[in-house]
């Protein structure tokens, strides 16, 4: 039997606002926040509280994503489009006008930049090109989170219509599955490792896991009191975390569907808002959050065998 030891290492402050973005560099020593401010920070795991500024736009920052192949950070401005910042020299480089409205989440494949943004448009952006490709309108709700499986070149999409769509990256964007189960906004979406598994949660406090050969429901959990924010598997796969509304930090057994622990305030000094995104640093294998207070923490969680 394993049980899992949380130590929250650091809480790093800087921003002046909720803290919405989060995602992992090239070098996964580095990553990178962005919040209601504008600012984008990155942050160094090696010398934690010394983050660097690398932008300040005039409006809040939902999504970031770093193209890994170029060393380039992709920032989605709300209401303007996306700017493209080379993190070898700290500097934007080229940036598009693509949208009026919010964009909840980047994701990068090959030479392509995939846009979710408010109105459900899915915009198609040519990193060569630096220019705009296709629109592929698939809600008038918003597209809030997406996950690529780059081996089936499978793209999953969550959306606040309560759906996911299942597109078909080898294959021009054709639908493969529309999963219908959740009952409000999906906010949360992986892939696991493997891509044997498609792992979703929403507003409706659900974690929902999708067998990716059929895309049938192999188990639904109430994970939850309030919205699930994000989700992130950790690299081996074995266990995944969830973020909420609630406060909470949940750390999951992946492959059995058990709750393994809890982190929040009470317990462990955690967060006293709403947890907007967690990675699993494939770094340092430390947990890292972000919340609406500001804050981001840095939390060790080890899993121990009884």
């Amino acid at each position: 039997m394993l049980k899992i030891q949380v130590n929250k290492l650091h809480t790093l402050t800087g921003h002046n606002d909720c803290v919405y973005a989060l995602t992992e560099g090239s070098d996964p020593r580095f990553f990178y926040t962005g919040a209601g401010d504008g600012m984008v920070v990155e942050w160094d795991l090696d010398l934690p509280k010394d983050g660097k500024l690398i932008a300040k736009l005039p409006h809040s920052i939902y999504a970031l994503e770093v193209d890994r192949e170029r060393n380039l950070l992709i920032v989605g401005h709300n209401f303007e489009g996306i700017h493209v910042i080379d993190l070898n020299e700290n500097k934007e480089i080229w940036s598009l006008k693509l949208t009026d409205q919010a964009i909840f989440d980047i994701k990068i494949f090959g030479n392509e930049i995939f846009v979710g943004t408010g109105d459900g448009l899915l915009i198609v952006v040519d990193i060569e090109e630096r220019s705009f490709k296709k629109h592929i309108k698939l809600s008038s709700k918003s597209i809030r989170v997406m996950s690529i499986a780059p081996v089936k070149r499978q793209l999953a999409i969550g959306l606040s219509d309560h759906s996911i769509k299942v597109l078909d990256l080898a294959n021009n964007f054709q639908p493969i599955a529309n999963l219908v189960g959740h009952t409000n906004s999906v906010f949360a979406l992986s892939y696991s490792p493997d891509e044997e598994n498609l792992v979703s949660g929403g507003r409706d406090a659900h974690m929902k896991f999708w067998n990716s050969d059929n895309y049938t429901l192999s188990e639904n959990i109430v994970a939850h009191m309030y919205a699930i924010n994000y989700l992130s598997f950790k690299e081996d796969g074995k266990f995944l975390v969830t973020c909420s509304m609630d406060k909470s930090i949940k750390v999951w057994d992946a492959e059995n569907y058990k709750l393994m622990k809890v982190i929040d305030k009470a317990r462990n000094a955690g967060h006293g808002t709403s947890i907007n995104k967690v990675i699993w640093s494939t770094y340092s294998g430390h947990v890292i959050s972000i919340s609406d207070d500001r804050t981001i923490s840095i939390w060790q969680i080890e899993a121990e065998n009884l």
